[in-house]
């Protein structure tokens, strides 16, 4: 129920401002929001240490995030087929706050499969003597929803364990990716990283022919009795984003050639302090896959190997192989 629920009850004959209607509405409110999934825990780190780890979503609660975590703004989360959602980073408070309001929301397992949508995440950080205390609620998320015993238990893994090792130990237990994914940093400008990541000839090793730059070009990657694939262009936003989907797919190395085929290869470039991170996700190929290994491997010795190097140095890369 919400605050709005509560209010429904007071009868439409009522006066609204009569007084200990008043105090029903208040007191109702008051039980429902000590309903709220409520995590609490202390460490000897300082605030910005515990205000850090948290806005590090990826370290703790998923690999498989979409968009920055530390500003504000949306990123995407997802779990298998089973959990999705958008959230929107609202409130950020160094050593202090953190808020996010979930935009959109999606769950295989309950009959209300938006019943995250329109909640609020909150984390509150404040001195308690030596120690830091670190106040998680989501708010809105109460006994209620059908998903409240899943998810209240899944909170407590993630907060009470995931983020407090992090926090701790430096090392939290996201769950794990299921697709590709690479990140490094070099000290060019995103716009030097844009310009390398469009130059595919200089970085991927292989035969590459059509047009490389421009969003809504196509252009395909060829290794003779090896690997064929065509690329699309989908995305092209000038030192922040490059997108690629796969048409067209042809691994002679593996049972299924078409693997690759609607899988999506992305690029995020963004200002971390004073050096610029290259985040590198290919979506969709995941770890049952067959060609898993040998490709993942492949990235990176591309990704972080030539990729980087061109970045940093503005030559093309040798053959890694």
């Amino acid at each position: 129920m919400t605050s709005a629920g509560a209010r429904s009850f007071i009868p439409a004959h009522r006066d609204p401002n009569d007084g200990r209607l008043r105090r029903l509405t208040t007191e109702l409110e008051g039980k429902m929001s000590d309903q709220n999934y409520t995590a609490v825990f202390l460490v000897d780190q300082t605030p910005e240490a515990a205000f850090a780890a948290i806005n590090n979503v990826r370290g703790w609660w998923s690999e498989e995030i979409d968009g920055r975590t530390d500003q504000l703004g949306e990123f995407k989360y997802r779990y298998q087929d089973i959990h999705r959602c958008t959230i929107r980073i609202t409130e950020l408070v160094p050593g202090k706050k953190v808020v996010w309001h979930v935009v959109d929301n999606y769950f295989n397992f309950v009959k209300d499969k938006s019943e995250w949508k329109d909640t609020n995440i909150v984390f509150e950080i404040a001195k308690k003597g030596d120690k830091t205390e670190v106040r998680f609620t989501h708010v809105g998320l109460v006994p209620a929803y059908e998903c409240y015993g899943v998810c209240s238990d899944a909170w407590g893994t993630y907060i009470n364990g995931s983020l407090h090792n992090l926090i701790t130990k430096g090392k939290g237990q996201p769950n794990r990716s299921e697709q590709i994914a690479l990140a490094f940093t070099v000290d060019q400008t995103p716009q030097e990283a844009f310009q390398a990541i469009n130059d595919v000839r200089s970085w991927w090793s292989g035969e590459v022919e059509g047009d490389t730059v421009k969003s809504g070009g196509e252009f395909s990657y060829r290794v003779a009795g090896v690997h064929y694939s065509r690329q699309k262009i989908t995305e092209s936003i000038p030192g922040k984003k490059v997108v690629w989907h796969v048409t067209e797919a042809k691994l002679d190395f593996v049972k299924d050639k078409d693997e690759w085929k609607g899988t999506d290869i992305v690029f995020e470039i963004a200002k971390k302090g004073a050096k610029t991170e290259v985040r590198f996700t290919h979506k969709g190929l995941a770890s049952a896959f067959e060609c898993y290994k040998d490709c993942s491997n492949a990235w990176g010795m591309l990704v972080n190997g030539n990729l980087r190097r061109r970045i940093a140095t503005g030559k093309p890369q040798p053959s890694p192989w």
